[in-house]
C-alpha cells in the first residue's frame, strides 16, 4: 500500500527558503574572506611602502655618514621583509602570492642583499652610483607593490560583483518567498473564503478543491465534510420539519383529548351522562369501531356495562353483565396499562360475540383508583392494530380521569345521602319529641272514650272529649311551631336578627310580651352553632308557652367573655330536676342534647311561683366563625 507523504506548510516554506538562505550565507562567507584578503593585501602594500621609505632613509644615512642609525635602519628593513614573507598573526597582513608577486618579491630580496652589502656594511661609503642604486632598489619595491595592488583590484572588483549578486539573490529570494506565501497560504485562504461566501449565500454545494496535503489541505477537507453534512442536514430538514410538526400535532391532539375529557368529568352530574359522554369521546379519539365501558363490583367478579358505542345490540344485550373469566373482557389482571388482545388468536370456549361482530382486535384498559380495579374500558377494532407508547399513555390518562370522576360522583352521592339521612333523623327526632307524644296521648284518650261509651258513662265521655280537644290543639300548635322553626334561618354574621324574628313569632302565637337584651360585643358564632342555639331558645320558648303560664319573657344574650344565652319567664315555675335532666322532661332533654352537641354548659333554674331560667354557656372555641362562611342551614 502506497503511503502518501504529507508535507506541512512549515516544511514547504522551509524548503523554498533554504537554497536562498544557503546561497546568502555562502556569499556572505566569500565576502568576509575577500574582505580579509583585501585588508591583508592593503596592510602588505602599506608595509612595502614603508620599506621604500626605509630604503631612502638608509640612502640618506649613507650619504650623511650617519653610521649609528644605519644598523638600526637595516634591522627594521629586514623585519619588514620578514613580515611580508611570513605574514603577521596578530593582524590581517599577508601577501597575495602568485608567480609574479613571488618573482618580484625575490627581486626585492635580491636587490636588498646587493644594496645591504654595498651600502650597509661597516665601511660603507657614499658613491656616485648611490642615487641610481637607490632608485633601482625602490623600483623593485614599487613593482612588488604594483603586483599586490593588481590582486587587490581584482578582489575588489569581484567583491563588488558578489555584492550585486547578493542583492539580486535577496530580491529573487523575496519574490520567491512572496510567491510561495501566495501559493501556499493566500490562495488556499482565498479559496476557503470564497467557499464560505458561497455557502452564506445559500449555495450549499460549494466545495474547496484540495490540491495540497498541508494544514490548508486538512482545513479544506474539514470544510468540505462540514459542507457535506450541512447539505445533508438541509436535504433532510424538510422531512424533519414534517416529522416534528406531526409530533406536535399529535401532542396537541392528545392535549385537546385530555382537555375534552376533563371538561366532561367536571360538567357531568350523573353517572349515565359521564359514561355515555366518555364512550363517545374515547371512540372518536382512539378511532375505535366499538367501545364498551364496564364497571366492576368490589370483588371484581362481575362486570356491568354502563355505556357502549358502536356495538351491535345483540352483543350489548348478551354482555350486559359478564362474570369474570367468561370473556376476553372482564378479566381482572394485576398489571396496569392497556392490553392489546388479538381476538381470533385467543383460545376458543369463551363468549365470542366480538368475533361474531367481526372485530379483530380488542384493547382493554383497566380503570384503576388507588391500586384497585374499578372496571375497564374495552376498545374494539375491525383490523389488527398495535398501540404506540404515546397512545397507551393517553388512554391510561383518560381512564384515570374517568375513575376520579366516578369516585367523585360516588362520594357526592354518599354525601347527599348522609345529609338526607341526617335531616331525616333530625325531623324524626323533632316529630318524636313533639307530635308523637301528643298522638300517643290522644291514642290513650281514644281508648278511654271507647271504654266510657261501652259503659254508657256520658260524663266520662265528655271529659275525654275535652282532653282529646286539648291534645289536638296542642298537636296543631306543635305542627305550626315546627313549620315556623323549619323556615327560620340563621345569619352568617350575627344571630341577633334570627333571635328577634323568633321572639316576634312567639309574641304572635302567645300574646306574651318579650324583651331581647344584647350585652357586649364579640365575634359572631359559627352558622352551625347559631342553629343549635336558636333551636334551644325556641324549645325554651315552647316550654314557656306550654307550661309556664307566664306574663312576660326575657331573652338575655352576653357576648363577652363567653357567649351566654338565658331565657327567663315569670311563670309558675317548678321544682328543678336534681342530678341532671331525666327522661320525664322531654323538652329539657332535647335542649340538653343540643347543648352537649355544642360542647356547651346547660343549666335550668326554677322555683315554684318564681319563674324559670334556662341558661346556655358556650365554650370559647365555639365563638370565631369568620374564616370560611358555611352555607346557610334551615332551622328545624
Amino acid at each position: 500500500m502506497r503511503t502518501i507523504r504529507h508535507w506541512p506548510l512549515g516544511a514547504k516554506l522551509s524548503l523554498v527558503a533554504a537554497p536562498f538562505l544557503l546561497l546568502a550565507l555562502f556569499s556572505i562567507a566569500v565576502l568576509v574572506w575577500m574582505s580579509l584578503q583585501i585588508e591583508g593585501g592593503a596592510a602588505a602594500v602599506n608595509e612595502a611602502g614603508r620599506m621604500r621609505m626605509q630604503a631612502y632613509r638608509m640612502v640618506l644615512s649613507v650619504g650623511t655618514g650617519d653610521a649609528q642609525a644605519l644598523p638600526r635602519q637595516v634591522a627594521e628593513f629586514e623585519r619588514s621583509l620578514a613580515l611580508l614573507r611570513l605574514g603577521d598573526p596578530e593582524r590581517p597582513l599577508f601577501v597575495p602570492w602568485d608567480n609574479t608577486v613571488r618573482a618580484r618579491f625575490l627581486a626585492v630580496e635580491s636587490g636588498w642583499l646587493q644594496f645591504r652589502d654595498r651600502y650597509a656594511g661597516a665601511e660603507a661609503a657614499a658613491g656616485p652610483t648611490l642615487a641610481a642604486d637607490a632608485a633601482a632598489f625602490a623600483g623593485h619595491i614599487d613593482a612588488f607593490v604594483a603586483s599586490i595592488e593588481v590582486h587587490l583590484s581584482q578582489w575588489t572588483s569581484f567583491m563588488h560583483l558578489l555584492q550585486i549578486a547578493l542583492m539580486a539573490l535577496a530580491v529573487v529570494g523575496a519574490a520567491v518567498l512572496v510567491y510561495s506565501g501566495y501559493l501556499f497560504v493566500l490562495e488556499p485562504v482565498g479559496l476557503l473564503k470564497q467557499a464560505i461566501h458561497r455557502i452564506q449565500g445559500g449555495e450549499l454545494g460549494a466545495r474547496v478543491e484540495c490540491t495540497t496535503t498541508d494544514e490548508f489541505g486538512t482545513l479544506a477537507g474539514g470544510f468540505n465534510d462540514m459542507a457535506e453534512q450541512l447539505q445533508s442536514m438541509y436535504r433532510n430538514l424538510e422531512a424533519r420539519v414534517h416529522e416534528k410538526t406531526a409530533q406536535l400535532e399529535e401532542k396537541h391532539e392528545r392535549l385537546e383529548s385530555l382537555l375534552e375529557v376533563t371538561n366532561l368529568v367536571t360538567r357531568a352530574v350523573t353517572l349515565d351522562e359521564l359514561a355515555v359522554g366518555f364512550t363517545q369521546r374515547i371512540a372518536r379519539i382512539a378511532r375505535a369501531d366499538g367501545v364498551a365501558l364496564r364497571w366492576s363490583d368490589e370483588s371484581n367478579r362481575r362486570y356491568l356495562m354502563l355505556a357502549s358505542e358502536g356495538l351491535p345490540q345483540a352483543m350489548i344485550d348478551a354482555e350486559h353483565c359478564l362474570q369474570a373469566g367468561d370473556c376476553h373482557c372482564g378479566a381482572a389482571v394485576g398489571t396496569p396499562g392497556a392490553r392489546v388482545i388479538p381476538i381470533r388468536q385467543m383460545p376458543q370456549g369463551r363468549v365470542a360475540h366480538c368475533t361474531l361482530a367481526g372485530f379483530e382486535t380488542l384493547v382493554s384498559i383497566p380503570i384503576r383508583l388507588h391500586d384497585r380495579v374499578m372496571g375497564e374500558v374495552d376498545l374494539f377494532f375491525h383490523a389488527q392494530i398495535e398501540l404506540a407508547e404515546a397512545e397507551r399513555s393517553l388512554l391510561d390518562a383518560m381512564t384515570v380521569q374517568l375513575a376520579g370522576a366516578m369516585e367523585n360522583l360516588r362520594l357526592n352521592a354518599l354525601g347527599k345521602e348522609a345529609a338526607v339521612s341526617q335531616e331525616r333523623s333530625f325531623l324524626a327526632r323533632e316529630l318524636h319529641d313533639s307530635i308523637a307524644q301528643s298522638l300517643a296521648f290522644l291514642k290513650i284518650q281514644v281508648q278511654l272514650m271507647r271504654d266510657a261509651l261501652a259503659r254508657g258513662d256520658a260524663e266520662r265521655v265528655q271529659h275525654v272529649l275535652g282532653e282529646i280537644d286539648v291534645g289536638v290543639r296542642e298537636s296543631y300548635g306543635d305542627v305550626r311551631e315546627l313549620l315556623m322553626h323549619f323556615r327560620t334561618r340563621t345569619n352568617t354574621e350575627d344571630i341577633e336578627p334570627a333571635l328577634m324574628t323568633t321572639l316576634r313569632k312567639f309574641e304572635h302565637q302567645t300574646g306574651l310580651k318579650t324583651t331581647l337584651t344584647m350585652h357586649g360585643d364579640g365575634l359572631p358564632l359559627a352558622p352551625d352553632a347559631q342553629v343549635q342555639v336558636l333551636h334551644i331558645v325556641q324549645e325554651a320558648l315552647s316550654n314557656v308557652r306550654k307550661h309556664a303560664r307566664a306574663g312576660q319573657v326575657w331573652l338575655d344574650v352576653h357576648r363577652q367573655p363567653h357567649w351566654r344565652v338565658e331565657v327567663r319567664d315569670d311563670g309558675l315555675g317548678f321544682h328543678g330536676p336534681e342530678g341532671g335532666v331525666d327522661e320525664t322532661h322531654v323538652g329539657l332533654r332535647i335542649m340538653a342534647e343540643r347543648a352537649e352537641r355544642l360542647g356547651a354548659g346547660f343549666e335550668v333554674l326554677s322555683m315554684p311561683g318564681r319563674g324559670t331560667s334556662v341558661i346556655l354557656t358556650l365554650p370559647a372555641t365555639a365563638r370565631p366563625a369568620v374564616e370560611v362562611p358555611l352555607p346557610r342551614t334551615q332551622a328545624a
